[in-house]
């Protein structure tokens, strides 16, 4: 199928055929300066798992994890310094939810050797029973990368992580694998559990940069842009498109955008009870499926959403109102 021989030797699609799905970013998990809710500074495990369980009741396709090693100290006052163990938190949600997918949003996957993080992530998806999803992005704080990968780390990100994600993609599939890259170069060693996902795990890529479309064209099975705009969407999406017919032969890939904050109502024009802020979408169902529908129409299938809301309980009760009534109007 590859016109690209570094690329991995399947294709896997997760989102069922015809159909748009919607995901989350968990909160708490991770406590930017940037997105963090008052309410999630001081939320308590027990609510964390209470929310997790609720979107996988609720029929929420995807939790996402994000991943940071550490931050420095000129970036903690913009991104905090409360960032959960992608590994640990998975494995813990693994546990706790039955049915919705596990995603690493984004897995910084140069920042560890191949072998480890194949290790890592198929024991996720055996303890899931075949639910991960290897959400996969270069990274971009620069002073981890020199702690955790060496001085030249963070300039060759890019490279590192095309050729790590060519190497992952090969442990999924093989229990004894053989690579040789330029920084990694292994063979003759066994990485057991196998995951459960045959021939593998999806591996999703994060990042609109254009270089991270590429990867995504030549290496990914599905994307999860990062910043992109609903204006500039159909335009990145048709890049990426004919990036993928050129490298992967037009290879199926599941699409994602990252929604505007909404407030679901229980109908159009209910006053919300509170002053939200200018950016958050407060509608009714019928309009916010509308608004997502919109994104579907330019090629998206997976939706990632979030909520502006006051307390853990909120965000439940959000959730659940998006899974009875928006959700089922969302279509291709």
């Amino acid at each position: 199928m590859s016109t690209n021989p570094l690329a991995p030797k399947s294709v896997v699609s997760t989102v069922p055929t015809g159909t748009v799905v919607w995901g989350m970013q968990l909160p708490i998990q991770s406590q930017s300066s940037i997105y963090v809710s008052e309410w999630e500074k001081t939320a308590s495990i027990d609510e964390f798992a209470h929310i997790a369980v609720a979107a996988d009741l609720a029929g929420c396709f995807y939790l996402g994890v994000c991943d940071h090693t550490a931050i420095p100290e000129r970036l903690v006052e913009a991104m905090g310094s409360v960032w959960y163990d992608t590994i640990a938190t998975l494995g813990w949600l693994a546990g706790i939810t039955t049915r919705t997918k596990l995603l690493s949003h984004v897995f910084i996957l140069s920042q560890r050797h191949p072998l480890r993080a194949a290790k890592e992530l198929a024991t996720i998806d055996l303890l899931s029973q075949g639910r991960l999803i290897a959400g996969i992005g270069a990274g971009h704080v620069n002073e981890e990368f020199d702690v955790l990968s060496g001085d030249d780390g963070f300039r060759s990100r890019g490279r590192d992580t095309d050729e790590a994600v060519v190497a992952l993609a090969t442990c999924f599939e093989n229990e004894v694998p053989t690579h040789q890259g330029e920084r990694w170069e292994f063979s003759d060693m066994h990485v057991s559990p196998r995951p459960v996902q045959q021939p593998r795990p999806p591996i999703w890529i994060g990042g609109s940069s254009g270089p991270a479309l590429r990867r995504t064209a030549a290496l990914g099975d599905g994307w999860l842009p990062q910043g992109t705009r609903r204006k500039d969407l159909p335009g990145q999406i048709a890049q990426l498109k004919e990036m993928r017919a050129e490298l992967r032969d037009g290879a199926p890939l599941d699409i994602g955008t990252i929604a505007e904050p909404m407030y679901v109502l229980e109908k159009s024009g209910q006053d919300p009870g509170w002053d939200l802020p200018a950016y958050v979408m407060a509608a009714g169902p019928e309009e916010i499926a509308t608004s997502m529908n919109e994104l579907a129409t330019m090629g998206v299938n997976h939706l990632q959403i979030a909520f502006r809301v006051r307390s853990s309980q909120e965000f439940i009760e959000q959730t659940q109102r998006f899974g009875e009534l928006v959700a089922p109007h969302l279509h291709a």
